[in-house]
């Protein structure tokens, strides 16, 4: 158990993809981490695009950067959504600028574009938002996971056994 001891966050809204939330939140729970899914309000269902449901178990108004060790951000169309929320933008940044290991995966990458974190890093994404990535300074890659200083990023789900194995060999460094 690598992770045990550490705190991770993960955000959730409606259209979330369901492999990308719930692959990492039970692999690091499995590698004894405290998962945290913080959603616009605790304890409400939200429901993944292939209609997976999963309960929030916190409200992102009620987070705080410095209690966690990392964040891990799903993908989907829910990012979307969440970065019009100043509150996420903020716990991004400030896990961000705190060095700690902001990963993302798919159409997450949006959420640290708007937090307005990604000038100067090498990361990868689902096609479909290289251009964002690329008008926000970052340098984009076609693989399968980018480890670039504190942000991990992958493409899509097919890629998340070695999102996963870089999430938990970059935050137990």
């Amino acid at each position: 158990m690598k992770m045990k001891g550490m705190r991770v966050l993960m955000f959730v809204e409606n259209v979330f993809e369901d492999m990308e939330l719930l692959y990492p939140y039970y692999r690091l729970i499995e590698e004894g981490a405290e998962v945290v899914v913080a959603g616009p309000e605790s304890g409400t269902v939200y429901t993944g695009k292939n209609g997976y449901p999963f309960r929030s178990t916190a409200a992102i108004a009620d987070q705080q950067a410095d209690n966690f060790d990392l964040l891990v951000i799903a993908g989907g169309f829910a990012p979307d959504k969440l970065r019009r929320d100043p509150k996420v933008l903020e716990l991004t940044r400030e896990v961000h600028e705190a060095g700690k290991v902001v990963a993302h995966i798919c159409h997450a990458g949006w959420i640290p574009i708007s937090a307005g974190i990604m000038k100067g890093f090498t990361c990868t994404s689902t096609p479909g938002i290289k251009d964002d990535l690329i008008n926000a300074g970052a340098t984009w890659v076609d693989k399968e996971v980018v480890v670039d200083r504190n942000q991990i990023s992958s493409r899509k789900p097919d890629d998340l056994p070695a999102f996963c194995r870089a999430i938990v060999d970059l935050a137990t460094k």
